[in-house]
């Protein structure tokens, strides 16, 4: 099993990105642009290693290779991207890696792009700039288009499998995982348990009691064999189920207007593991839209836009205005689940303003990003 940390410091050892990766400060497939240049690399890669895997590693400096982090990215639903802008999509999985120095929601991000059968890649349709039926591969660093037949050849394979050969586990780093895992967070309930003699997951976060049941907020979660943090949210509430084969998760968003919120169930991973040292991991989204009467949405609707137009301009907000800021996001959220296509170009025109503005509403606008992705995904 590969440990995701060290294989990431093998990758960054390299220096220069190449044929078989790619290094990125930050990654915003949120919009039309860094959407269509993310599934360019991807394809360019995947047609430029189709015998062995490929890398593109996020939250790193190009120039020095400092690592800064980035954001948790729950983003289980990314193949559904590939699949639909790719024709021949390889695998990819996007995978969020802890590192001791960063804090507790900044990660490294890796984006694992599997080799593809020997197939050319190409882009199934037009997104941006970029040209339906183009074909990308690399030359050293950049993503060249190929307009012409193609020959994929495999060029990387031993290096690629040397990478991985020293990146992998063993006990001792296993160890060291979990016992970084407590004492930094031991200000939240740490716990840990072992899988199948092999795997070790472990979890922290602040406990709720909700009527009888045990639920978490502040929940992080790694499969420390992997170094992978498998979950991370400051706000939302979710629940742990632990048997001697799985674990699973249950999360929950807390919606609602006008004062009267409840959590409604948004998405259940279930982590199986196996007595072959594989596991492998579901999700199912569980998230139906709360409905609200359209009169009380567009008088809300109207109260944000007016909102927003005063942090556009700068004007100082009163007391009340400043707490309905902090709301503002997840009420832009319910009014685009009913309906009001508009407002989610309302709350991105709010975002550099939310985020100079306020740290809470900024990161009650990062939740809410998070929780639309993975209904529009689905």
């Amino acid at each position: 099993m590969i440990n995701k940390r060290l294989l990431i410091k093998n990758l960054l050892a390299h220096n220069d990105e190449n044929s078989f990766y790619d290094k990125k400060r930050t990654l915003n497939i949120g919009q039309r642009e860094g959407k269509a240049k993310f599934l360019k690399h991807v394809c360019a890669l995947a047609n430029s290693n189709p015998k062995n895997n490929s890398y593109i590693v996020i939250g790193v400096e190009d120039e020095d290779n400092f690592i800064t982090g980035v954001d948790f990215f729950d983003d289980s639903k990314i193949q559904n991207l590939i699949n639909a802008y790719l024709d021949n999509p390889p695998l990819v999985a996007y995978e969020n890696i802890p590192f001791p120095h960063l804090p507790d929601h900044l990660v490294v991000g890796l984006v694992t792009i599997r080799p593809n059968n020997g197939k050319v890649c190409a882009l199934r349709k037009n997104i941006w700039k970029y040209y339906g039926g183009a074909v990308y591969i690399r030359e050293g660093s950049i993503s060249m288009p190929k307009n012409f037949g193609i020959e994929l050849k495999d060029i990387n394979s031993d290096i690629v499998a040397s990478i991985e050969n020293h990146a992998q586990n063993n006990i001792e780093l296993t160890l060291d995982g979990v016992f970084d895992f407590m004492k930094k967070r031991k200000d939240f309930h740490p716990s840990y348990k072992v899988f199948k003699e092999y795997f070790v997951v472990c979890w922290a976060g602040k406990i709720k009691q909700i009527k009888g049941e045990t639920y978490y907020s502040r929940l992080d979660i790694e499969l420390i064999n992997e170094q992978v943090k498998l979950f991370y949210s400051e706000l939302d509430v979710v629940s742990i189920s632990i048997d001697k084969d799985y674990f699973k998760i249950v999360e929950y968003v807390h919606l609602g207007l006008q004062d009267k919120y409840q959590y409604y169930p948004l998405e259940k991973v279930s982590i199986s593991f196996k007595d072959n040292a594989g596991y492998d991991m579901e999700s199912k989204l569980l998230f139906k839209p709360p409905q609200f009467d359209k009169k009380i949405l567009y008088h809300i609707y109207n109260s944000n836009n007016a909102l927003v137009a005063k942090l556009k301009n700068g004007s100082q907000l009163t007391k009340n205005e400043e707490k309905d800021l902090l709301k503002m996001p997840a009420a832009y959220l319910i009014c685009y689940f009913n309906e009001f296509d508009a407002s989610i170009d309302k709350l991105e025109e709010a975002k550099e303003y939310l985020k100079i503005h306020s740290t809470k509403a900024y990161q009650s606008y990062k939740e809410s990003i998070r929780v639309l992705r993975k209904v529009k995904y689905n």
